[in-house]
Order: structure tokens, then C-alpha cells, then sequence
């Protein structure tokens, strides 16, 4: 198999991002893992079922969705000792928010090997569908990816979303649509100004999903009015103001040079006057 280092003596265990919702927004290597898959383990009420419907003859499929991690043993076990091939679907991207390192370790006690093919994650998806870019030249040129501190799970010390809003650049939020009150407060004592444009997504990509644009101002009602509690995620920052003037990046200009191309002169001295310095123009690879 392409890209799988699948070893005959001990089977293997692959963690396959299955994207955002929609069953094709997964990768080519992601379905081929799953299509060749002995094993298909995966959570039916967060994964579409497309995903595994094109599995092969025989493969067994487990629904993860009441399973805790120790049933996994006699799975894994199996896979190991009959030297099987494990396809471990989950939401999005299996390295956020995916409790994969546990079951990494689980795999290492065990001895079967693990790989992992990443997915599209529902703030990429959100962007896209809403045809925003996250990161505009001059405007944001970071992405934090983080959610909101006090729910089941502890957040590291110094991790909070108001520390992060003091950035000010684009942040992506997940798990903390049902404490949008207390999401919206910490986004703005962090610095964020109420007119922020915010894109909230519900479902992205799935049949029923619904995405709207609101100002951070409004950013709790709005979730409150559409009762959004669970599978959404929420973006915000400048750069998805769809009123904002777009400053024209370096890399496509005509005076910036790079290993490919050669600068025009006269537009490289027009990017100098600008303010452009040096290595501004010049290759960042």
C-alpha cells in the first residue's frame, strides 16, 4: 500500500482523518486505508457513513461510538498477533482534539504499529465554505487553534482564550458552543473589538449544515438563537471581515523573485518604495 509501512509480522493500526462531514472531503490515501482495511473502527455519529461504505468484502466494522478504550485491547491484540490491517476512522483531523495519543500508547503496550493520515478539519472546511482566507497579508498571518478552559477536560496552565485573543489574529474554537456567553466575554477582555467578524459553523459540510457571519458583539445570540450547542466551530479575527481592503502579497508579484522566476526590475523598485525590505523580495523557501 502507497505511503503504509505495513509490517507482515505485526499488523498494523492506521488513524484516518475522515474530514469534516461531507464523504468526499477525504484524502485519496485516507479511503484506500479504509477500502483495504480487515478492521474499520469508527464513530457513526460523528463520521458520515460514506466514508466506510466502499470497504471490502468481509471487513469488519465496529461502531466506536459506546466503546471505551479498553475494548479496544482484544481488537488491537487480534490485529497484532493475525497480523491485520486496523483502518481507525475519526472526525476531521485524527491529531486535533482526536484522544489519539492514548491509543497510540495503547498500540506501543500492545506492539502493533500505528501511522496516521491527516484529514481536513472543520475550521479549514468553515473557511472554505464561507470563501474566507484565515491569513491576509498585513492582517493575520497566525492561526490559534484552541477552545474554551473549564469544560470536562483541564486546560494547561496559561492556555486561555483571553490570553489568545490578545494576539488578535484569526482563532479557531472548537468544543464551546454550549458556554457561548462565556466564549464571547473571554474573546473580548482579551482585546478583540465588538465589530470582529466571527463565521460560526454547525455540521460543516454535512447535508444539514448551516454557517453565518455575525460581529463578535452578537456572537452569543446569535448562537443562542439557532441553538447551537455541539458540532460547531467557531472563527474569528480581521481577516474574515468580507469589507476589509486586501493588500496584495509579495509572492505573486512581479518583483519578488524566488529560485522560479526573476524579478521585473522596475516592478522590484516599485515594491522597494513601498517599504518592502530586501528579503522581502527575495525566495522564503
Amino acid at each position: 500500500m502507497s505511503g503504509l509501512r505495513l509490517d507482515p509480522a505485526q499488523g498494523l493500526v492506521v488513524f484516518v482523518g475522515a474530514g469534516p462531514g461531507a464523504d468526499d472531503l477525504i484524502t485519496v490515501r485516507g479511503a484506500r486505508v479504509i477500502a483495504q482495511a480487515d478492521i474499520i473502527i469508527w464513530a457513526s455519529s460523528l463520521v458520515h457513513p460514506g466514508i466506510v461504505a466502499d470497504r471490502k468484502e468481509g471487513a469488519e466494522l465496529i461502531d466506536s461510538a459506546a466503546l471505551p478504550l479498553e475494548d479496544l485491547v482484544p481488537l488491537y491484540t487480534r490485529a497484532r498477533d493475525e497480523r491485520l490491517l486496523v483502518a481507525r476512522v475519526h472526525t476531521g483531523d485524527p491529531d486535533i482534539y482526536g484522544a489519539t495519543a492514548e491509543q497510540r500508547d495503547l498500540c506501543a503496550q500492545i506492539g502493533i504499529a500505528t501511522e496516521t493520515v491527516p484529514g481536513i478539519s472543520a475550521f479549514s472546511a468553515a473557511a472554505a465554505r464561507m470563501d474566507a482566507e484565515l491569513t491576509l497579508p498585513e492582517v493575520a498571518q497566525s492561526l490559534i487553534l484552541t477552545r474554551l478552559e473549564g469544560g470536562r477536560t483541564p486546560m494547561p496552565d496559561g492556555e486561555t482564550v483571553r490570553s489568545f485573543a490578545a494576539h488578535g489574529t484569526t482563532m479557531a474554537l472548537y468544543l464551546s458552543a454550549a458556554r457561548n456567553k462565556q466564549l464571547q466575554e473571554e474573546l473580548l477582555a482579551g482585546g478583540y473589538a465588538p465589530t470582529t467578524p466571527c463565521i460560526v459553523g454547525h455540521r460543516v459540510t454535512w447535508p444539514d449544515e448551516r454557517l453565518w457571519r455575525c460581529e463578535l458583539g452578537e456572537l452569543s445570540a446569535t448562537m443562542r438563537e439557532h441553538k447551537l450547542w455541539k458540532h460547531t466551530i467557531v472563527l474569528v479575527g480581521p481577516a474574515l471581515s468580507e469589507e476589509r481592503a486586501v493588500k496584495r502579497s509579495h509572492l505573486y508579484h512581479p518583483g519578488f523573485r524566488h529560485e522560479f522566476r526573476a524579478a521585473d526590475s522596475r516592478a522590484q523598485a516599485e515594491l522597494r518604495a513601498s517599504g518592502a525590505t530586501p528579503i522581502d523580495l527575495e525566495d522564503q523557501a
